[in-house]
């Protein structure tokens, strides 16, 4: 008992000394513009496709939940993490925005291969949510990137559509991640599309349509996702503003319009429902808590100092 205690403090101070470690002016000394080159690429990317925005911070997501926010969904090999099932639908303007942005950086004599590619994605995750109209903030810095990515890595490690809350809950917290956090982080849902195949279990099935899902809004997805329709077909996950960064999502589960079931827990789900409620009626609360988590997001498994490496191609170890 005593040795696990002892571990479970080690793994503790190693986390917490990690995340210490990061800090807003990070690249004051090495790479002063870092920030504005960086917004700058991603503004020029969101000019030209929409998807850039939920596709950046899907990926943060991603990169940061399975791992540790180490850039190592990046890397290409033959057991790559990207080519995980869960993984698969990740959008490729995601990954461009971060590989334009850090081209942008080599152009810069003193950013060349000074910034990492996990700060990069941090940073343009902020900015894609400011584009959109959600709030700006500050982003910690000094993240190396990790030298491994497998398969296997991303199995257990992400929601599912399906998921309850006590199961939202556990793997959030894994993260050192509260509730709070994760209704916050759900919010991002208020960006992006899903495909019919995620959810059309909630419309289809024998028992007819899901229970907690306003049937107005189940018949108009019957529309857009008829019986053997392609599953790949793409649906706005917020149906009233899909391209704004607001908190219509929460609005939208009062009234039964969580596309996920995973969406619609927190508001059917008597723990949760509350804070759902004060997100919908207070738009500041919400942009507060989503800086908040996301902030924390951030911090989750960073590898700094010599615990990794800057790579100078996103997508392979140096």
């Amino acid at each position: 008992m005593k040795k696990q205690m002892l571990c479970l403090l080690l793994f503790s101070f190693f986390i917490a000394s990690s995340h210490a470690q990061l800090k807003q002016n990070f690249y004051q000394n090495i790479c002063p513009n870092v920030e504005s080159i960086v917004r700058s690429a991603v503004t020029n990317k969101f000019r030209q496709t929409f998807v850039t925005a939920p596709g950046t911070l899907r990926l943060f997501f991603h990169d940061c939940f399975v791992r540790g926010c180490d850039a190592s969904v990046f890397l290409s090999n033959p057991n790559a993490e990207k080519d995980h099932h869960d993984d698969l639908s990740l959008a490729g303007d995601g990954f461009d925005t971060v590989i334009k942005a850090k081209a942008a950086l080599d152009n810069n004599p003193s950013c060349r291969n000074k910034v990492s590619c996990a700060d990069i994605l941090a940073l343009a995750t902020r900015d894609v949510v400011a584009l959109t109209g959600g709030p700006s903030y500050k982003v910690e810095l000094g993240r190396r990137d990790g030298r491994i990515s497998t398969k296997k890595s991303v199995q257990h490690k992400l929601p599912h559509a399906d998921f309850n809350l006590d199961q939202l809950n556990t793997m959030f917290a894994s993260h050192g991640l509260t509730q709070t956090d994760m209704i916050a982080l759900s919010g991002a849902h208020t960006l992006g599309f899903s495909h019919c195949g995620q959810f059309s279990k909630r419309i289809y099935s024998k028992a007819g349509i899901d229970r907690t899902l306003n049937r107005q809004y189940a018949l108009q997805l019957r529309q857009m996702c008829p019986v053997k329709v392609d599953p790949r077909i793409a649906i706005n996950m917020d149906p009233t503003t899909p391209q704004t960064f607001d908190n219509a999502y929460y609005k939208n589960l009062q009234q039964g319009k969580g596309l996920f079931s995973s969406d619609q827990v927190l508001f059917t789900d008597a723990r949760s429902r509350p804070t759902v409620n004060l997100f919908a009626s207070n738009n500041n609360a919400f942009n507060q808590a989503f800086v908040s988590a996301i902030t924390k997001l951030g911090r989750v498994g960073v590898l700094t100092g010599n615990q990794g490496e800057i790579r100078r191609d996103c997508s392979r170890v140096n």
